[in-house]
C-alpha cells in the first residue's frame, strides 16, 4: 500500500512523525556543530580539553534553562512557531562560529546553539502526542529518536570532512545552510504540525492542576535524574570516544572517528528494534536489562585488553543497548506526564523532565575532562558505567511511582 492510498488519519501520522523525525535530527546535529572541530579549535586557539569542554557545558546549560521555559511557549503558542525560532538561532550559530576569532566567540556559538536546542523536545512530544494516533506512539518516538542519532552520526562525517578538505569556518557555514533547509520545510509544511486546535481550557481533572503543579510529582523529578544520569554518560563518550580510544588503544584519529559513528549507527538500530518492544509494556524492566548490558561493555572497554578489531563492534554494541532503551524511555516520561496532569501540560512536563538531559550534557565534561586532562582514560569509562547503573535504578523507581 502506497502512501497515496493509505487512510487520511494514517497519511496524517506518517507525514507529522516524518517531518517532526526531520528536524529533530537536524536539532541532534547542533549537539555536534563544536566537538568534530575540536582538532582545529583547540589548535587554533590554544585550548586544553577542560577549555574546549566548556563550549559544550555552555550549550547544555543554556539548552537546560531553555527548555524548561520553552515547554510553556510551546503550551501557550503552539510548537511550529517555537520550532521556527530554535532553527534560527541554529543558522546564526554557524554564521557566529564562521567569524569566530577567539574564545569568547566560540562562547557565543555555542549559547546560541544551546539556546536553538531548547526548544525541540517539549514541542517535538507535543506534537507527537496531539497529532499522532495512540497505536502508532511507539513507533513514532522511535523514528524520533532514531532521526536523533542519524543527525548525530551524520554530523563528524559532514563536520569534519569539510574541515578537512575545505578549513573549519567553511565546515560552520555549511552547518548554517542545514538549518536554513531545515527551517524552509518547516515553514513549507507548518500546517502539519499546527495543532494550535489542541491549545484549549483544559477540563475535568487538568483544570484543576496548577501551572506548575508539575513540579510536585515524585515521577516527574525521577524523569529527570533519570535522564540527567543516562545523558551525562552520553555526553562523555560524545565528547571523549575518540581520544580515549586513541590513547589505551592506539587507534588513529580516523579509526577512533569511525568508532563514534559505529555507536551512533548502533544507537539507531536498537532505537529501531526498541520502538517494537517499548509497545509491550514494562518499559522500566526493559530500561534497566538494556542499559545492563550497555554498562557492562563499557567496562570491557575500559579493561584495555580487547584486541583492535573489536573495538568497533564493541562500541556499536553499546550504542544499540541505548538504543533499545530510548523510545521506553520516552513512553515512561509520557505515562508521568498523563498520569495527573493530561495532555494540556505535555509542554511543561517534557520540556522540565528533558531539561534534565541537558543538565547531564552539561556536567559531563566538568566531571570527566580533567580526568581526561589527568590522562585517566580508563576511569572515564568506568564512570561511564556507574552512571548508566545509577539510572537504571531510577528508571525502575519511575516504573513503581506511576
Amino acid at each position: 500500500m502506497t502512501t497515496a492510498t493509505l487512510p487520511a488519519p494514517q497519511r496524517s501520522d506518517i507525514e507529522v512523525i516524518t517531518l517532526i523525525g526531520f528536524v529533530h535530527g537536524v536539532s541532534h546535529f547542533f549537539h555536534l556543530l563544536l566537538p568534530p572541530l575540536f582538532p582545529w579549535l583547540m589548535q587554533d586557539f590554544d585550548l586544553s580539553f577542560t577549555g574546549i569542554g566548556m563550549t559544550m557545558t555552555v550549550f547544555f546549560v543554556i539548552s537546560g534553562i531553555g527548555q524548561a521555559m520553552a515547554g510553556f511557549l510551546v503550551d501557550r503558542f503552539g510548537a511550529a512557531r517555537v520550532l521556527g525560532g530554535g532553527i534560527s538561532c541554529f543558522a546564526l550559530a554557524g554564521v557566529v562560529l564562521h567569524f569566530a576569532t577567539g574564545y569568547p566567540m566560540l562562547i557565543a556559538t555555542a549559547a546560541l546553539a544551546g539556546l536553538g536546542n531548547s526548544v525541540f523536545h517539549p514541542a517535538d512530544f507535543t506534537v507527537l502526542n496531539h497529532r499522532v494516533s495512540q497505536a502508532r506512539l511507539g513507533h513514532a518516538f522511535s523514528v524520533h529518536g532514531l532521526s536523533g542519532n542519524l543527525g548525530w552520526a551524520a554530523a563528524p562525517v559532514f563536520m569534519t570532512g569539510i574541515a578537512t578538505a575545505a578549513g573549519w569556518r567553511n565546515a560552520a557555514l555549511g552547518a548554517s545552510l542545514v538549518a536554513i533547509v531545515a527551517l524552509a520545510l518547516l515553514f513549507w509544511r507548518r500546517e502539519t504540525i499546527n495543532e494550535a486546535h489542541d491549545h484549549r481550557a483544559p477540563k475535568g481533572d487538568e483544570a484543576k492542576s496548577p501551572t506548575f503543579g508539575f513540579l510536585g510529582s515524585r515521577a516527574v523529578w525521577l524523569c529527570f535524574l533519570f535522564f540527567l544520569l543516562i545523558t551525562a554518560a552520553f555526553g562523555t563518550i560524545q565528547n571523549f570516544a575518540s581520544p580515549i580510544l586513541q590513547a589505551i588503544y592506539g587507534l588513529s584519529l580516523t579509526t577512533a572517528a569511525l568508532a563514534l559513528s559505529t555507536y551512533l549507527v548502533g544507537g539507531a538500530a536498537g532505537i529501531i528494534l526498541g520502538g517494537f518492544l517499548a509497545q509491550k509494556n514494562a518499559q522500566e524492566y526493559l530500561i534497566a536489562g538494556a542499559l545492563g548490558v550497555a554498562a557492562l561493555l563499557a567496562v570491557l572497554l575500559a579493561s584495555g585488553v580487547l584486541p583492535g578489531w573489536a573495538i568497533l563492534p564493541l562500541m556499536g554494541g553499546i550504542g544499540f543497548c541505548t538504543g533499545i532503551a530510548g523510545p521506553s524511555r520516552d513512553l515512561l516520561v509520557r505515562r508521568a506526564a498523563t498520569a495527573r496532569f493530561g495532555k494540556s501540560a505535555y509542554g511543561r512536563v517534557y520540556g522540565f523532565v528533558y531539561s534534565g538531559l541537558d543538565l547531564g550534557l552539561a556536567m559531563a565534561p566538568l566531571i570527566f575532562g580533567g580526568m581526561m586532562d589527568g590522562r585517566r582514560f580508563g576511569e572515564v569509562l568506568i564512570g561511564i558505567a556507574v552512571l548508566q547503573t545509577l539510572a537504571i535504578f531510577s528508571a525502575l523507581r519511575v516504573g513503581k511511582t506511576v
